[in-house]
């Protein structure tokens, strides 16, 4: 009785437990780059969501008088129109900012289309041996498929069809993310098949496997929350990738129409003009640059934060 009076306040003064995701803001906070990368960011998300309702110029809007428009055309920076005009005297910093709009949401879209099939092929493979086979070689057979011919050929069969069911914008937008997301998740099924084979032969799941835990209430319980940190690496990586392969896409003028500009078909409208006009092929070439730099950034810093050996846990 004595010994369980003297120590209760020493148990009553024990520090509350750490907070898991404090340490990992911590860490974060300490990974310059990725805070930068955070920064710039929010900074291009805020320009392509806040300023479409503040910039009063529409990025369809030209002209009406054929005099003014032939005049405004292929114009440099002005107060009026800070980045310029384009061949149909458009505003340059209004296409970019709709154009940032729909290659965010694309590489948005596709990443969790990607990370969805990858974490699911990956479990799957990884906890019930019997699938591990089918399921690894079907992911060697997408590895070893040239992706981009691949995508192209995707684009040419289905856009007329699909565009006719669906109309041409929402047509175009959901092949462009279905092409992206099913060629894009096989990294992230073998990292997360192997983070799910070392998971098995840990104590916790063992024990949870010796009391009776149905196949499905393990992975929902014990191995997916588990594997999440590789997962959320994989998916910041993924929406550069895919920004990156709609922009080729659209470069390539297999993407989206014309009077539905993304960062890649700003550029391929400007590569004709570039000599004349640099800036068309300049701005929606930094912005390209910047999103997927600062995404590339802060993927490295979750990949240590998330770590628990840096983080010393």
């Amino acid at each position: 009785m004595t010994d369980a009076t003297t120590s209760s306040p020493a148990v009553a003064a024990l520090p509350p437990p750490r907070s898991q995701w404090r340490d990992v803001w911590a860490q974060f906070r300490t990974h310059k780059g990725a805070l930068i990368g955070l920064g710039v960011l929010a900074l291009i998300l805020l320009f392509v969501v806040i300023g479409p309702l503040i910039w009063h110029i529409g990025p369809e809007q030209m002209p009406s008088d054929a005099l003014t428009l032939i005049r405004s055309k292929n114009k440099g920076p002005t107060w009026l129109h800070p980045l310029g005009t384009d061949q149909l005297a458009r505003d340059e910093l209004a296409r970019v900012m709709a154009g940032g709009k729909i290659s965010i949401a694309v590489g948005l879209t596709a990443m969790v289309l990607s990370i969805f099939l990858g974490t699911l092929v990956g479990v799957l493979s990884g906890y019930f041996k019997r699938l591990d086979g089918p399921l690894m070689r079907l992911t060697d057979l997408f590895l070893a498929l040239p992706l981009l011919p691949l995508l192209l050929v995707m684009m040419m069969l289905f856009r007329d069809s699909i565009a006719r069911a669906l109309g041409l914008e929402a047509g175009t937008f959901i092949l462009i993310v279905s092409a992206i997301g099913l060629t894009s998740w096989m990294q992230c099924a073998r990292v997360v098949r192997g983070e799910v084979l070392a998971l098995k032969e840990r104590e916790f799941v063992l024990a949870a496997k010796s009391i009776g835990t149905p196949p499905r209430r393990m992975i929902l319980r014990h191995i997916l929350p588990n594997v999440m940190s590789p997962v959320m690496v994989a998916a910041t990586l993924g929406i550069a990738n895919a920004i990156i392969t709609e922009s080729a896409l659209s470069f390539l003028g297999l993407g989206f129409p014309p009077d539905f500009p993304t960062w890649g078909r700003l550029l391929y409208d400007g590569v004709d003009l570039m000599q004349d006009n640099p800036g068309l092929v300049l701005w929606p070439g930094i912005a390209i640059s910047l999103t997927v730099l600062s995404v590339n950034y802060i993927g490295d810093g979750l990949r240590d934060a998330l770590d628990p050996r840096i983080r010393g846990r």
